[in-house]
């Protein structure tokens, strides 16, 4: 096999069609994107819901090809995920004006009418990867844009599958073909070129923090996402066993592979020992201090970095991967912890069904170790409380760093939409604090752009301006500069012997005004 500069015959075709495939894809998705942007309101939520009720209908079968492919996660809450990221969330834009007049403010004399971004770059994680491309896709035709999604490398095969059932869906609705693109051989290089591809007129990133910063170094407008690394307070007003259930359903949905999933517990000293109690109830597994270092180690192999392999496995695995074995009914891997860093793999974000478990004299302690733990990788995103003292809510919200506060719910999918009022959404902003554009849960009305035209209200009388000599001479004139234009001018026809006539004592007059105008 012949290599040039360390790169294979074989890697270099692949990226060679790689690349062919994505700018095919991209010309085809602005194509049809041209026509698709002309469709009423009506043919476009038909398309819409066209999609969303195939893809829905389809939630179980990809749900399996997910966990088949990639190795994480649960069928049965991947299904979950696939029927929120299309149902779910259709219901939440059904209604929403998307196309031509949106909005007429009669009292302020303002017509909104709405046109689309064009074509839109969407990348799909490994952890999610059929339920974030059918929400990306319906978001994205709702507002009448096209879209090509980058898939992730080790989750290509479902996310095409889901692609494929969401561009049929719409073509069957009337749309024009190759508005849903994608890309079947992914490579990192392709994805960076798609997100720089001229015709890419917005970014829809669901990845790492290299891809998001990638994405908002492109030079296009960019949604992207930050991590996760959300702690949960159990406060001393909270109903422990109702708090404990939920905390540890959460974990264990689809084995902790989404971003808003609880990643620390941090308990009031008060009811320490009734939630330790409740949490080993609920299938938690206290590990002794031999285990807990064997764990450390399958967590973080390289200090400060998570390993990937634990990411979405169920508990029981992972305690085989640290070479100890745990009890059938084991959910969740518990172990105390008191420090917090990037060298305590613990205290980051893990994607697993794993918890350190902090204790805190009082609230204020356990603001600050909750500040602490977002800090150290969960800035701007979300963190719940199981409280039921309204005050202690409040304070606890004031000081959180993120965009979204779960109060006695699932923090996993309840940041989602799932269990709350929050906007049904896969694509969840972290707002400034965690570098990105926007603290929303992302949805259609953040892709679509609004022109507003806006008819006179008042009427306005503009001041015309004086002679700009005579501005000029009053500006710099008082009743001493007149006497000194005079005595000037009186110097001059001095310096005459000989007659002047009263053009010479006219140009010497204005000869002496423009000097002073110009002081």
């Amino acid at each position: 096999m012949c290599k040039k500069e360390g790169v294979t015959a074989i890697e270099l075709d692949y990226d060679l069609k790689s690349m062919q495939e994505m700018r095919e894809a991209v010309k085809r998705s602005k194509e049809a994107q041209h026509r698709f942007q002309e469709f009423s309101q009506e043919q476009v939520d038909h398309i819409v819901k066209n999609i969303a009720e195939a893809a829905y209908s389809k939630s179980e079968w990809l749900a399996r090809l997910a966990v088949e492919e990639t190795g994480m996660g649960v069928i049965e809450h991947k299904k979950i995920k696939n029927e929120l990221g299309s149902m779910g969330v259709y219901e939440s834009i059904k209604d929403e004006k998307t196309v031509g007049v949106i909005r007429i403010n009669h009292q302020l004399k303002v017509t909104e009418i709405a046109y689309p971004f064009g074509v839109i770059a969407a990348i799909c994680p490994t952890t999610n990867p059929t339920s974030t491309a059918i929400f990306k896709t319906l978001i994205s035709l709702k507002a009448q844009n096209g879209i090509v999604v980058s898939p992730h490398p080790s989750a290509m095969k479902c996310t095409v599958e889901a692609l494929k059932i969401c561009h049929r869906a719409a073509v069957e609705a009337g749309a024009p073909e190759g508005l849903i693109g994608w890309i079947t051989r992914p490579a990192l290089a392709t994805t960076t070129e798609l997100m720089k591809h001229k015709d890419i007129d917005l970014i829809l990133a669901t990845g790492g923090g290299g891809l998001v910063r990638a994405a908002y170094s492109s030079g296009k407008p960019a949604y992207g996402v930050g991590p996760g690394n959300g702690p949960v307070y159990v406060e001393k007003t909270a109903n422990v066993r109702k708090a404990a259930n939920m905390i540890m359903d959460s974990k264990t949905f689809d084995n902790g592979t989404l971003c808003s999933t609880e990643q620390a517990i941090v308990v009031h000293k008060n009811i320490k020992e009734m939630t330790v109690r409740e949490l080993k109830n609920g299938g938690g597994y206290f590990l002794d201090s031999s285990e807990k270092a064997m764990l450390e180690n399958v967590i973080s192999p390289s200090k400060g970095k998570l390993n990937p392999k634990i990411v979405g496995r169920s508990a029981r695995i992972i305690a085989e991967m640290a070479g100890f074995r745990v009890p059938d009914e084991t959910r969740v891997l518990i172990a105390e912890e008191e420090r917090i860093g990037r060298d305590i793999p613990l205290s980051i974000e893990k994607l697993a069904p794993i918890f350190p478990l902090y204790t805190a004299a009082n609230d204020e302690e356990a603001i600050n170790i909750c500040v602490e733990l977002l800090h150290l990788g969960g800035k701007g995103h979300s963190c719940s409380i199981h409280s039921n003292d309204e005050k202690a809510v409040e304070k606890f919200s004031l000081h959180m760093p993120v965009s979204r506060i779960m109060v006695n719910t699932l923090a996993s999918i309840g940041a989602a939409g799932a269990t709350t009022g929050l906007t049904p959404s896969l694509t969840l902003g972290c707002g400034s604090f965690g570098g990105n554009i926007s603290s929303d849960n992302i949805t259609a009305h953040h892709l679509l752009n609004i022109k507003r035209v806006a008819y006179g209200m008042k009427e306005i009388s503009i001041p015309k301006p004086s002679q700009p000599g005579i501005l000029q001479i009053e500006k710099h004139s008082n009743k001493n500069d007149i006497h000194e234009i005079v005595n000037q001018v009186v110097k001059e026809t001095a310096m005459k012997p000989q007659a002047i006539d009263h053009e010479e004592i006219s140009q010497i007059v204005q000869s002496v005004i423009e000097q002073y105008t110009k002081m």
